[in-house]
């Protein structure tokens, strides 16, 4: 199997497109660490996962608290030694990530940039630091097409996801020495528990809808359009390939 034996975790890992990444993983060979604020949603991909036989370990942990993060790589390493894989998928999103520009608080406004990019970042250099002592590893961030295509309420969400973007290039430049490569996916539209009914709920919300696109391939995408290019990226495969972002998004973002 093309990850097998390698340590990865995924935050946000129990809930959403972290579920596909989740198990694409662990279908690859990889033990996965699945690491959520709400441990008990953890908890139920991890014995999903081990009912079908893979290995799987699941711990809470708030990413954007630095303490709770080095609490997080200190019980993997002590479970299995190491670290070769980190996805940084764990976001506000949805509802939770919507205000008009001028209606955003400073309450929301420090959440979604604590957790979106400020987590990403700790979640990076804690794991990036064990990375460079055992002589390399892979680091996935998922971003967004609001990285790229304005989404109407949603102003600090863009900024966080294209502030991946811009962290990704930057990361990959000074941990290359250390052969860390570190990628970035772009999902588009990914159809989820909690945003099939996303538009209606925005609208009620007072969100115009009018700047909604539609997909070229005519359907909103799944967890598992997502899991596979991980694996791809986290693998030899992608030996040659750092600094780079990979969009998945139907074609969302064509015209």
């Amino acid at each position: 199997m093309r990850l097998a034996e390698k340590v990865a975790i995924v935050t946000g890992g129990g809930t959403g497109i972290g579920r596909g990444i989740s198990r694409s993983l662990a279908e690859a060979g990889a033990r996965v660490v699945i690491a959520q604020r709400r441990a008990e949603k953890a908890q139920a991909m991890a014995d999903a996962l081990r009912s079908e036989g893979f290995e799987a370990l699941a711990l809470g942990a708030d990413i954007s608290k630095r303490s709770q993060v080095q609490q997080l790589v200190a019980r993997t390493l002590e479970r299995w030694g190491r670290i070769d894989i980190l996805v940084n998928n764990a976001a506000v999103t949805g509802l939770p990530a919507i205000a008009p520009f001028l209606a955003c608080s400073d309450e929301q406004l420090d959440l979604i940039v604590d957790v979106n990019l400020k987590g990403t970042f700790i979640c990076s250099q804690e794991v990036a630091r064990v990375m460079v002592g055992q002589g390399g590893g892979s680091i996935i961030h998922i971003s967004s097409v609001a990285a790229f295509a304005a989404q109407e309420g949603a102003a600090a969400y863009c900024a966080t996801k294209a502030g991946i973007v811009g962290l990704t290039r930057a990361m990959a430049l000074e941990l290359a020495p250390y052969d860390i490569r570190v990628n970035c996916l772009v999902p588009g539209d990914i159809l989820i528990e909690t945003n099939q009914a996303l538009l209606d709920e925005l609208k009620a919300r007072g969100i115009s809808g009018q700047y909604a696109r539609r997909i070229p391939l005519g359907r909103r995408g799944t967890p598992e359009d997502i899991g596979p290019a991980v694996v791809f990226l986290a693998s030899g495969d992608a030996s040659y390939i750092t600094g780079a972002t990979l969009v998945i998004d139907g074609g969302f973002l064509i015209y």
